[in-house]
């Protein structure tokens, strides 16, 4: 995955007419771990991989690896594309098809107790997330807004402003997210 990942990164780099640098300086990725991710030689952590793709306008399942659309896809609990972050223990699992030019991405997230993602820079254009949370608790951090969510709640923002997932409880915290990248009118 990481020579799959770090190729397209480099495509969509080159494409834009971006050099490295310029690439580091916008997603505070230095360069020297932008050119291992972009040789295969280094997988990026969530957080990392999450601001390239910001930076280069694309949704993280396009750089993770498009598929040609077709009726029907089933993506095989052991075919996830995951990215696991070593230092926090916060996995995430992509559950939709990286379609090309699809719009929305449908992501499961789980947190360790204690565990928080770092700050998440805003998107813009922004798109629109949509949290359901399936175990634990979850606090969701927009702006400087905190907003402590149970099992079973959901919650909706326009991320267009610094946010953050927190574990707010004793126990692993598990959540599902659907990111629209649909372009608005």
């Amino acid at each position: 995955m990481a020579s799959r990942f770090g190729a397209r990164v480099r495509a969509e780099r080159t494409r834009l007419g971006m050099t490295l640098d310029e690439l580091a300086a916008a997603t505070g990725v230095s360069r020297a771990t932008l050119s291992n991710i972009e040789r295969g030689e280094h997988s990026p952590s969530l957080t990392k991989a999450t601001d390239v793709a910001r930076t280069l306008g694309v949704s993280l399942a396009q750089l993770l690896g498009e598929e040609e659309r077709r009726p029907t896809a089933t993506i095989r609990r052991g075919e996830r594309l995951v990215f696991r972050d070593a230092a926090t223990g916060i996995a995430r699992q992509l559950l939709s098809p990286p379609f090309a030019g699809r719009g929305i991405e449908w992501i499961r997230a789980t947190l360790p107790p204690g565990a928080a993602t770092d700050d998440v820079q805003p998107y813009h254009p922004a798109i629109d997330k949509y949290v359901l949370v399936e175990a634990g608790r979850l606090r969701v951090v927009v702006g400087a807004e905190g907003h402590l969510l149970e099992a079973g709640d959901a919650f909706y923002f326009r991320a267009d402003v610094l946010h953050r997932f927190e574990n707010a409880g004793a126990e692993a915290c598990s959540y599902l997210a659907v990111l629209d990248y649909a372009p608005r009118g």
